[in-house]
């Protein structure tokens, strides 16, 4: 039998004697001579215009040594499929995370005074937090003329041939909710600038060349004059994919010409960092009385919240899974991006799969108990095998479904009475 060196062994982690003697450097560990600290000004209003951001009071408050509004901005977007997202609101506040002002002063508690100094003239406008709701033509629309960010399709077979041959059809709306990270550390980042103009960033991001990549389009400059340092993440799951803070102290730093820290509180985490997807899923499924899957329907409305930020990658990883790892001859999959005045959705571990895996696996528990089937039986009939094809047309040639299930099955102990094919 083969020796495997690193497959079933206990191995070291290699951080573990730095975390446990601790010295793991984190982001809010990033200490640099001459420091300032920054802190920001965040919407009173889930949906409104802005007609006007006064900071000269804040300005002038002693230790304060720099405002930035959108007008400091170079680029003032971004988004990793659409553009759509300010680094500080311009226009219009679209929830309640959104970012208007950043401070930088000498101490956190100078960063804070100023915050309530700063004057802001809004207009409200009307709010929708329903995505069903929003994509109703007559919604306060929260971009353009429309809610409705995308519309993925997947078509295989042909479900009407389906619910013809299904001898039982049964529906089912399944939804999730929105879902914090709540990982231990907060996003802590410091950005300091050279004499040459180089900016160094010490960020507690899991992604620190996308982070590079963005800045240089937002601060407009190359990426040689951007260098992103990841020090130890407390925690991300997804949360720390993207920027946050860190085009806003780049800017303070360019402006002051020292170092600026800031680190969010556990409130601004839950306010103003992305979420895990809320989804509303439909299901209609046809099926024989024997227990085979002929047909199935699937709708999922995606709530993206205020911006799209991964929304429209996670909800094609989840439109192709949506059918579940079923043998099924016909499907139908309509999946909708919604924007909404809540919390911008983004990665999260999973990627848009938890959320229809809990849907297809409780839909499939329900066709089992109208059948009158074991659950387990019943998957293990429509399970996917060698050379299944997926809605998408993908061919898997070698699948071990049965084989795990089988195994599971026997660990656990299941019924022993079921007839596992």
């Amino acid at each position: 039998m083969m020796e495997y060196k690193v497959i079933g062994k206990r191995l070291p982690r290699h951080d573990a004697l730095l975390q446990v003697t601790g010295r793991a450097i984190y982001g809010d560990d990033v200490v640099r001579p001459g420091m300032l600290y920054a802190k920001a000004l965040r919407s009173s209003y889930a949906h409104a215009k802005i007609l006007q951001v006064d900071t000269s009071a804040a300005e002038r408050l002693p230790g304060v040594k720099a405002v930035i509004t959108a007008k400091d901005v170079p680029f003032n977007r971004f988004g990793f499929t659409h553009l759509d997202q300010p680094i500080l609101a311009d226009d219009k506040v679209r929830y309640r995370g959104d970012a208007l002002a950043v401070v930088a002063a000498e101490c956190w508690e100078a960063a804070e005074e100023a915050l309530g100094l700063i004057k802001v003239d809004y207009e409200p406008l009307p709010a929708v937090f329903d995505p069903i709701e929003a994509m109703k033509p007559e919604a306060p629309k929260v971009h353009g003329d429309t809610n409705i960010v995308a519309h993925i399709k997947i078509r295989y077979g042909d479900v009407e041939q389906g619910w013809r041959e299904a001898d039982e059809i049964i529906e089912e709306t399944l939804t999730t909710q929105m879902v914090e990270h709540a990982h231990i550390e907060p996003h802590a980042a410091v950005a300091e600038v050279s004499p040459q103009g180089e900016i160094t960033v010490w960020s507690s991001v899991q992604r620190p060349f996308l982070v590079a990549a963005d800045l240089s389009k937002i601060l407009g400059l190359p990426m040689n004059k951007i260098r992103v340092i990841s020090t130890a993440v407390g925690g991300g799951f997804g949360g720390k994919n993207e920027i946050t803070m860190e085009p806003w102290i780049c800017l303070l730093a360019m402006k002051t010409r020292r170092p600026v820290k800031m680190v969010y509180t556990r409130e601004e985490e839950f306010q103003a960092t992305t979420v895990r997807h809320p989804y509303i899923t439909k299901y209609k499924t046809g099926v024989k009385r024997d227990g085979t899957l002929v047909a199935r329907q699937v709708e999922i409305i995606s709530d993206c919240g205020a911006y799209v930020s991964w929304g429209y990658s996670t909800l094609t990883k989840a439109s192709i899974h949506a059918a579940g790892p079923y043998r099924i001859p016909h499907v139908r999959i309509d999946a909708y991006l919604v924007y909404t005045n809540n919390n911008v959705g983004g990665a999260m571990r999973g990627f848009g799969v938890p959320q229809l895996g809990f849907a297809y696996e409780v839909h499939t528990d329900t066709i089992a108990a109208a059948l009158g089937m074991d659950p387990i039986e019943f998957r293990l009939k429509n399970i996917l095998e060698d050379n299944s094809a997926l809605p998408t047309g993908q061919v898997l040639e070698i699948v071990t479904l049965k084989e795990t299930i089988r195994r599971a099955i026997e660990i656990a102990g299941w019924r022993k009475e079921v007839n596992i094919p």
